[in-house]
């Protein structure tokens, strides 16, 4: 179960209405995340304490059933969606014009029958040893890296506080993490070391016997879950075969030393799903979606590769290599200039950005503004979709006629934003895009509905050129125009 999840995930979710931080079943903690060695030495010190470019704190906390509930509620009051429970898919056929997918249905009583159903696209979200990427045909890439940790979560009787808030142990003896497990709720994770019987760590008497030196006992929590998990560093060679697509565990798999396994998940399905959106209302080609893959899987790259080199490092059980990394961890940050890690470098694979415009690729920023108005952050006072921002005031002027017609197929709209002063249609309150526009030396920038940066421009000239490849990638039929005699 995902108990964290990062900024970007706090701002697809405020999509949906969901406000991490005001929402009883979220909870963020202003605090760094610590590593220390079994002396109690501080090894690293990781940003989870700031608020990040993009508008949200760093780092949320939260329980993976309740947050389920919620989304599922959700899905229920959409017209357009069918929720199938006890439906397990056997067979997966393709044709140009869809999909027919097999599969079994079992009823409450327990009987089971067959049913098809046909469906332009399917998309296996199926996790791990996902039946769809097996239909599709997609080939895993394996990493090797296999460690076994047994996760506990606990519910306190009372406050149980915790200093630091959320920190890894690098103890050889056992390397263990603690953090928060969402509002009234804490967890422990404990390496399964060589040797050791994974089924027997996991029993109750075994967890509280691990528990115990922190302070957690039956008579003061409750243990909810105690389960073992394999951690794995996986990656789906390719995304989609003709009308299947995969996303999250179906699509990769990374250790939880960074906290970004699940958030990868839901960044695949924003990315997939404005793409199917636009594909299906026919306002976009089918080619679109071929980008999806090759830009989810270079941005889940960098995170299953940093979370495997976290690993490296967590799990080393050896004493004196151990002590070795703790000498050379030690001097690294005595030597540094205090300024914690920011662990949010992360961009896209190559798809529908232009690569070597500043920012490209990468999510963009949000700061708080003013409009039509109201005063809040970006996506909520001015909108979001595809968005084309002007540095003081607004570029709608500088496209092309067809171009303005294309951007408005999408839904799509442009805004100059700046200084109150300036006569911009959004004002800038706190700077946030004016300090951006100087830091990339661009006067415009293209939005995308996930947030990411797909191209910015300094002059008039870049900004069409570059709109115009970006509505080439989107494959959108040109509008017909109206000609008057």
């Amino acid at each position: 179960r995902a108990i964290t999840f990062d900024h970007e995930i706090a701002r697809i979710l405020n999509i949906l209405g969901i406000d991490s931080d005001n929402d009883p079943a979220i909870d963020y903690h202003n605090d760094i995340y610590y590593w220390k060695n079994a002396e109690g030495r501080t090894l690293l010190e990781v940003d989870w304490a700031s608020t990040a470019a993009s508008g949200w704190h760093t780092r949320y906390w939260f329980s993976q059933p309740a947050l389920e509930k919620r989304l599922r509620g959700l899905a229920a009051e959409l017209p357009g969606v069918i929720t199938r429970c006890g439906w397990q898919a056997t067979g997966l056929q393709q044709d140009e014009d869809g999909a027919v997918l097999t599969g079994t249905v079992t009823s409450a009583d327990g009987a089971v029958t067959t049913e098809t159903l046909r469906a332009k696209y399917v998309v296996g979200a199926d996790g791990a040893n996902s039946f769809v990427r097996e239909a599709l045909g997609l080939g895993f890439e394996d990493h090797g890296f296999f460690f076994d940790w047994l996760i506990l979560d606990i519910i306190p009787n009372e406050p149980m506080p915790s200093d630091p808030t959320h920190w890894q142990l690098c103890d050889p003896a056992r390397p263990t993490t603690i953090v928060p497990g969402g509002p009234g709720r804490r967890r422990w994770e404990f390496m399964v070391l060589p040797g050791e019987n994974p089924a027997e760590l996991a029993s109750t008497e075994s967890a509280w016997d691990l528990l115990k030196p922190w302070g957690a006992t039956p008579d003061n929590c409750q243990l909810e879950r105690s389960a073992v998990y394999r951690f794995q560093a996986r990656w789906a060679s390719s995304w989609r075969n003709g009308r299947g697509l995969i996303a999250g565990d179906a699509a990769h798999l990374m250790p939880p030393f960074a906290g970004e396994g699940m958030c990868a998940g839901l960044r695949d399905s924003l990315a997939l799903a404005w793409r199917l959106d636009l594909v299906l209302s026919g306002t976009a080609g089918e080619a679109l979606l071929d980008s999806y893959g090759t830009e989810r899987a270079g941005h889940v790259q960098h995170y299953i590769n940093f979370s495997m080199d976290l690993g490296k490092i967590i799990c080393i059980t050896d004493p004196e290599e151990a002590a070795e990394r703790d000498r050379r961890m030690i001097a690294e940050l005595e030597s540094s200039d205090g300024t914690p890690v920011d662990t949010d470098i992360a961009a896209l694979g190559p798809g529908l950005w232009i690569e070597g415009t500043p920012h490209a690729g990468e999510l963009s920023v949000q700061g708080i503004v003013e409009a039509n108005g109201r005063t809040g952050r970006f996506d909520d006072v001015v909108g979001r979709g595809w968005t084309i921002l002007g540095r003081g005031t607004n570029p709608a002027a500088l496209l092309s006629e067809e171009q303005r017609q294309l951007l408005d197929s999408l839904g799509g709209h442009s805004a100059g934003i700046g200084p109150a002063d300036g006569g911009s249609d959004v004002i800038d309150l706190d700077g946030t895009y004016g300090n951006w526009f100087d830091a990339i030396g661009a006067e415009f920038a293209i939005l995308r509905p996930d947030f990411y940066v797909a191209a910015t421009a300094s002059t008039p000239q870049e900004l069409r050129a570059h709109l115009d490849t970006i509505l080439a990638g989107l494959r959108i039929p040109v509008p017909a125009t109206t000609t008057t005699k």
